[in-house]
């Protein structure tokens, strides 16, 4: 199946065709014909499984013919953070290029100016966080009664921050005669209530989960305690080929203690957090797309919905408290069929959070745990050496017996005392194995000493 398929207009399928994309995801094969026939949807997918398409493109079409009037926008996207809702701003002038349409992003953490100009002239869609779009609200700035169509984005997640009050609140101003569609990771109680109070008759469509189901992403769990997850980081980051990577923490706290440990180990990174205004998040951001930083330290705010291209790790240094946020953080990594490797750090204390991820995943996550070398064939140790130049010895150190002295040669030394030749490689422990060593052979197996942070036990 290709786009063409789908329904799409020409104008559409040329900015498609440019955008390098030439067959629809499943969701996408399932939702862009409902949405062109006007009909209410419900999508249970995850991030990463081309659910923005799915609504953008159908939409661009649908509001193609129309009139703008100041402050009444046409169309109405919510999205629960200031990230997801400049996402898919970026999808709608990628996609809407051949068509005039008008857009506004209403996010807070950004100057109101820009937006009221916007709303002022006259915008086909408003891309809105509910907090932001609340306040213009109720100051009089905008009307939400010409809206014809309306999506209500990560539904879950506008749960889990408190929203459900304020889209309940924005659904009863809107139109009754409008298009509804709602995108949801899970549906709950509560989800469930709300699509079946505001959405008439819809056509529901559930995809599989990103991260039980996407084999381009070798996950693993690190068993360790608490005081050695900072070693574990360096060393990975050091030693498993990391092109770029987002380190997910529970905490902002943590996030930003991570970014400040990371720059002086001369690491290129960067940080993103809840305590950061907008134009900083951003900006951060445009740093790691741009490849000046390598390394991103987050916290969940960056989780879902972030398409970054090109991210070959991701690592949980803290084992998330909800196991969705586990399917968000690691479905930042394989996508758009690349490879991508994921760890997550577990102490004694997270054996129940990541108990439940397994659970909600299906799967249980292989343990890491890295072999030891075998040793170079000419770098024999000295007891294989003895063993190959006298088999007798060899034959004797397997029964136990030890291989009586000759008095009238040399007192053996004691081993603990004798002179040991050391390889340069055992010689340099901190250095970067890609510069003298091929990379693991299987998928979580590692060729080099064990480090230090594998031995001891979680449990």
């Amino acid at each position: 199946m290709t786009f063409a398929d789908l329904g799409l207009s020409d104008k559409l399928l040329q900015a498609v065709e440019a955008a390098g994309y030439t067959e629809p995801t499943p969701i996408q094969a399932q939702a862009i014909p409902a949405v062109l026939m006007m009909k209410d949807l419900i999508g249970i997918a995850q991030t990463g499984t081309g659910k923005t398409a799915s609504f953008v493109l159908p939409m661009i079409d649908v509001l193609e013919h129309g009139r703008r009037r100041a402050r009444m926008p046409r169309s109405l996207i919510l999205e629960p953070t200031r990230e997801l809702a400049a996402q898919v701003a970026e999808n709608f002038e990628k996609y809407g290029a051949n068509h005039d349409l008008k857009m506004a992003l209403l996010i807070g953490g950004v100057q109101m100016g820009d937006q009221l100009k916007a709303l002022d002239e006259g915008v086909d869609v408003l891309i809105a966080t509910p907090g932001r779009l609340m306040d213009l609200f109720e100051r009089g700035k905008i009307m939400l009664n010409g809206c014809e169509l309306l999506v209500i984005d990560e539904a879950d997640r506008m749960l889990d921050m408190g929203f459900i009050p304020d889209i309940e609140f924005i659904c009863d101003k809107l139109p009754t005669t409008r298009q509804t569609m709602l995108f949801s990771a899970t549906m709950p109680p509560v989800i469930k209530k709300l699509a079946d109070k505001f959405l008439s008759n819809p056509k529901q469509i559930e995809v599989s989960r990103a991260a039980s189901t996407n084999d381009n992403i070798a996950q693993f769990k690190v068993m360790m305690t608490p005081r050695k997850k900072k070693e574990a980081l360096r060393w990975f980051l050091q030693n498993d080929n990391v092109n770029t990577a987002i380190v997910f923490s529970n905490k902002k706290t943590t996030v930003r203690d991570l970014a400040k440990t990371l720059k002086k180990d001369g690491f290129r990174v960067g940080e993103i957090h809840g305590d950061m205004d907008q134009s900083s998040r951003i900006a951060e951001l445009e740093l790691f797309k741009s490849g000046q930083i390598n390394i991103l330290a987050a916290s969940d705010v960056a989780a879902r919905g972030l398409d970054i291209k090109g991210v070959s790790h991701v690592f949980n240094y803290d084992t998330p408290w909800h196991p969705d946020d586990y399917v968000h953080r690691v479905g930042r990594t394989g996508r758009a069929g690349a490879k991508g490797r994921a760890f997550t750090f577990v102490t004694a204390a997270d054996a129940e959070a990541i108990a439940n991820v397994e659970k909600l995943t299906g799967s249980e996550i292989p343990l890491y745990a890295p072999s030891k070398p075998a040793p170079h064939s000419e770098e024999l140790s000295p007891t294989k050496q003895a063993d190959r130049d006298d088999p007798p010895a060899r034959e004797l150190r397997k029964s136990g017996e030890r291989k009586p002295t000759d008095p009238r040669k040399q007192t053996e030394v004691p081993t603990e005392h004798a002179p040991r030749k050391v390889s340069d490689r055992s010689a340099e422990p901190n250095r970067n194995y890609r510069e003298d060593r091929d990379p693991p052979s299987k998928p979580g197996e590692w060729n080099g000493p064990v480090p230090g942070f594998l031995d001891v036990s979680a449990t």
